[in-house]
């Protein structure tokens, strides 16, 4: 019978076979996503590893002596919020990655989770396990990717300027007018929401916003590193000149923009750009029940009127 425990140091076992290989991490969270192949398989199991090592919400399924698979879930930016950050199913049964989803989903419950996302790459193996743990799949999303030393600085014409504290709920209204309805209500009911599912980036951003006439129709957020990573969020049609702006930010390095199916008119802009498909995705997440309340009875101090 398999059990989920918490990891031990000599599950370093599980990740690296005697022939070297390593078993792939199924969860694809945003600051991961065009990373996997710029590490050694090695070194990338003992990058996984440290990262259980050091987070203590990750849970290990054994078999007797035999580690079978791992979970590892984060917060993002609020702790009502978290997703799934490493996910390894050693084995062809479907029933160790439900077991695991079933553990985390008991543990970050405990922490105060209302939600939990999860990204899988399109035909991933654990996509029904997925669906049987309660995740559904709410957005498919593209990943693109710019090589390096093909990008020229446009010295694009748009008046942006910098993010300022009071934009956050501009920010918020834009993406309400571009988000489709699907999406909000699993992403952004409410201001509070949406801020909490914010995912992380791995680095420090920098935030264009495009205001007119007193409300914001265009954010950029671009982020220098390993890899460059932008995002663009408009309503101004087509947006080359919005993702040249961004592009302008970036080092000469390998840039990755993430897109929602929802967002075409960005895909053809990176397109245009130089930008192609390396990845495809599959968005899911869970609603987890909220403790309720023992109901006690109260008195009024006068009447009511009914009526």
């Amino acid at each position: 019978m398999s059990s989920a425990r918490r990891p031990l140091p000599t599950d370093i076992v599980a990740l690296v076979s005697f022939d070297g290989k390593v078993y792939p991490n199924e969860a694809k969270p945003l600051d991961r996503l065009g990373l996997e192949d710029r590490t050694r398989p090695l070194e990338n199991a003992l990058e996984q590893w440290f990262s259980f090592a050091t987070n203590k919400h990750t849970w290990v399924s054994v078999h007797g002596a035999t580690i079978r698979g791992l979970i590892s879930a984060r917060p993002r930016s609020k702790r009502s919020v978290w997703e799934v950050e490493v996910l390894i199913n050693a084995t062809e049964d479907d029933g160790i990655a439900l077991s695991l989803f079933s553990r985390m989903v008991a543990g970050v419950t405990k922490q105060g989770a209302e939600r939990v996302f999860l990204r899988l790459a399109s035909g991933s193996d654990v996509e029904e396990a997925a669906r049987s743990a309660g995740f559904f799949r709410y957005q498919q999303e593209t990943l693109f990717r710019r090589p390096a030393g093909e990008w020229r600085a446009s010295n694009a014409g748009v008046p942006f300027r910098l993010k300022a504290k009071h934009d956050t709920f501009g920010m918020y209204e834009l993406y309400n007018r571009v988000a489709p309805a699907n999406v909000r209500s699993i992403e952004g009911i409410t201001l509070k929401e949406w801020q909490a599912a914010q995912e992380k980036w791995g680095g420090k951003c920098t935030d264009l916003m495009l205001e007119e006439g007193g409300v914001i129709t265009a954010w950029i957020r671009a982020m220098p590193g390993q890899v460059g990573r932008i995002s663009v969020l408009s309503e101004r049609g087509p947006c080359d000149d919005l993702l040249a702006a961004g592009l302008d930010l970036l080092q000469d390095n390998d840039v990755f923009c993430l897109v929602p199916d929802h967002n075409p008119e960005l895909a053809s802009a990176l397109a245009r750009q130089g930008f192609e498909v390396v990845a495809n995705y599959a968005t899911y997440a869970k609603r987890l029940t909220k403790p309720v309340g023992e109901l006690a009875p109260e008195k009024a101090s006068e009447p009511i009127p009914v009526g």
